[in-house]
């Protein structure tokens, strides 16, 4: 199983020499992974609706919570590291346009020397949808989504195309330089229907935060899926993670060799919410679970 570091996004600062610290501490104490979190705009969630139309406060930031954006943060770390891969954990795909991030995502995995993992998700800030210009496209978001993953494969590797789908319209033109292999795209997510998708389409699969215990009828349903399309389920990555916030090292440790065991083939970190204020805490949460990790 790979191990994988969530980037701290919203209390690392805004130092550049503090995110290449830590991005190479994570370099050098042999995580495989830097994970990277996105939202464009931080609208005020307090009073924002969930789908049973009830009120209440979604995710943990507010408008004054800092978001780097992935893609150039990405090609950042690209120039600054040489052996962890990137994966957006997750980006929210249907709220931008389709071939833009098919480039956007071309460029940091050539620049990265194909170390890219492109993580997508649907969201769930209609306000987000609104302020990009793309509100119409909330209530079509899943769908949304696997139309634009069919886009961007295309354009990661065919010379010239054209396309013609139910939310893009794109005349015959190619992206360049194309990268040198189709990107993988993981899909984030737990609803039914993603599961579905997941193993579909996917090569892997953002579980995110789950108990240990709950992975392995989902990974069954996203293997039934496969199966199902005619795909190899052994193919589909499957990465979970723990807080720091939640458990020490050594229950991180534990939980991390569960999902293991339940089949999780990538384990991320996740240092914020842990009353960590420098990047040092945050360096030394990631020697911590390591150390601890790789001492069984």
């Amino acid at each position: 199983m790979e191990l994988g570091a969530c980037f701290p996004t919203n209390e690392i600062g805004s130092d550049p020499a503090a995110i290449r610290d830590w991005a190479q501490a994570a370099e050098d104490l042999g995580y495989d992974l830097i994970e990277v979190y996105d939202h464009v705009l931080s609208a005020d969630p307090s009073d924002a609706p969930d789908r049973q139309g009830r009120a209440e406060r979604r995710g943990y930031y507010t408008s004054t919570t800092d978001w780097h954006e992935p893609m150039v943060l990405m090609g950042y770390l690209a120039a600054i590291t040489t052996r962890p891969r990137f994966l957006t954990g997750i980006l929210v795909l249907p709220q931008r346009q389709t071939a833009l991030v098919a480039k956007q995502a071309a460029e940091v995995d050539i620049l990265s020397g194909g170390r890219l993992m492109l993580g997508i998700g649907t969201g769930w800030s209609d306000v987000e949808y609104r302020g990009l210009g793309l509100g119409e496209a909330f209530r079509a978001r899943g769908r949304r989504s696997e139309e634009q993953i069919a886009l961007m494969r295309r354009l990661w590797t065919e010379p010239l195309m054209s396309f013609e789908g139910e939310f893009d319209s794109v005349p015959e033109s190619a992206i360049a330089p194309r990268p040198a292999r189709s990107i993988p795209v993981w899909i984030g997510g737990h609803a039914p229907a993603v599961l579905d998708r997941v193993g579909r389409i996917a090569d892997g699969w953002v579980v995110g935060w789950a108990r240990a215990d709950y992975l392995p009828g989902a990974i069954e349903q996203v293997h039934e899926a496969a199966r199902a399309a005619g795909r190899d389920p052994a193919e589909i990555g499957i990465e979970t993670r723990a807080r720091v916030a939640r458990w020490t090292p050594e229950q991180q440790a534990v939980h991390a060799r569960r999902c293991e065991e339940a089949g999780a083939t990538h384990f991320s970190l996740h240092t914020l919410e842990g009353g960590l204020t420098t990047v040092q805490q945050h360096i030394d949460a990631l020697r911590d679970f390591k150390e601890v990790f790789g001492a069984g």
